[in-house]
């Protein structure tokens, strides 16, 4: 699922897991089982039965964690619905709710074979093939936002209504119970964006976390075969979640994973505002107001940097799945203090 561009390994000693409690509750033979390297919040494998047949597993880490976090059950059940409207997602078999068997709760899908791009400003490729790749990514999490989350079976997957309220009274909570130092831009955000969300969108499933590195591309094409971590989908607001996926075009690349600075025109790459109309075209919206886009922005900068916080405090606790965890948990403060300057802009206007 992930072996073109991050591969696996040997599956890290905090991590094993009991391969013939394993082989039991699946029924079949196990040859092998690898730990893929991405995956900061929930380890995931790599099973290779003993036909060749590969299984991607993916479980809740050992320890003590926060709460509704690592919800491995809300990804198994939407990507159960979701997979058969031929939406991008891996094929679901089992979810093992039963601690016992594994130690923790744990869900096994097909593996999908293909590439995960994670510098979006995707270096080695021509300008077209950019431009093609990140038009598909606009594409799918249009798509995701145009089905009727009632009739695939989700209208119990979130409460409709006051999405972007209940997420920054979540994230606040989350923020303060993995606080490791004071942030000055966490406490500004926390008191103004209570106070200053806009009229919602409508209710739509959102996947929560859609990037690049969220996606698994077909070998050679610029189609997604799967679109990964569905750990924080819900019911809410679609424009949020497609302010959080268009959060790279205001972060340096040197800050976390973005394209802002770079020469976007000349390597093939639509600008945010090209980007956001073709979202508004694909799903038949009407233009965002220019302070709601910016409340948008600044709510999923708030966002990622209570993420990258819940990240660090793994790291102290020796929890972080990923390789990758420590340099996520180092983004806190520059993600928070863009997000306070997101505000800022608002506040300007408004004086």
């Amino acid at each position: 699922m992930f072996e073109q561009f991050i591969g696996t390994k040997p599956v890290e000693e905090r991590h094993r897991i009991d391969a013939a409690a394993l082989e039991r509750f699946l029924g079949f033979k196990i040859a092998k089982i690898e730990q893929f390297k991405g995956g900061q919040s929930n380890p995931t494998y790599c099973l290779t039965a003993s036909d060749g047949k590969r299984f991607a597993l993916r479980k809740k880490p050992p320890g003590k964690l926060l709460p509704s976090a690592h919800a491995v059950d809300r990804e198994f059940k939407v990507i159960k619905a979701l997979y058969p409207t031929g939406f991008p997602v891996a094929k679901p078999l089992v979810l093992c709710e039963d601690e016992s068997v594994i130690g923790t709760m744990f869900y096994v899908m097909d593996c999908v074979e293909g590439r995960v791009l994670w510098d979006p400003a995707l270096p080695g490729m021509t300008r077209e093939q950019r431009a093609a790749i990140w038009d598909e990514k606009n594409k799918v999490i249009s798509r995701l936002h145009m089905i009727d989350y009632r009739a695939v079976g989700l209208e119990d997957f979130g409460k409709p209504g006051n999405y972007i309220g209940r997420q920054v009274e979540r994230w606040s909570k989350q923020y303060r119970a993995s606080e490791t130092q004071r942030i000055e831009a966490m406490d500004h955000l926390i008191g103004w964006l209570p106070k200053n969300i806009p009229p919602e969108a409508g209710t739509t499933v959102v996947h929560g976390d859609f990037r690049l590195d969220n996606t698994i591309f077909h070998p050679t094409e610029p189609r997604i075969l799967a679109v990964l971590d569905w750990e924080l989908s819900t019911l809410g607001d679609p424009l949020a979640d497609f302010a959080y996926h268009c959060m790279g075009f205001h972060i340096p690349p040197d800050k976390f994973r973005g394209v802002a600075g770079l020469p976007l025109d000349e390597l093939g790459i639509p600008s945010e505002a090209d980007y956001l109309k073709a979202y508004l075209r694909r799903t038949r919206r009407a233009a965002i107001d220019v302070k709601v886009w910016d409340f948008y922005l600044a709510y999923n900068l708030f966002r990622i940097a209570a993420i990258c916080q819940g990240i660090a405090k793994r790291v102290l606790d020796g929890t972080a799945a990923s390789q990758h965890a420590t340099e996520a948990a180092s983004k806190t403060v520059p993600l928070a203090e863009l997000g306070w300057q997101q505000a800022e802009k608002i506040l300007r206007r408004a004086a």
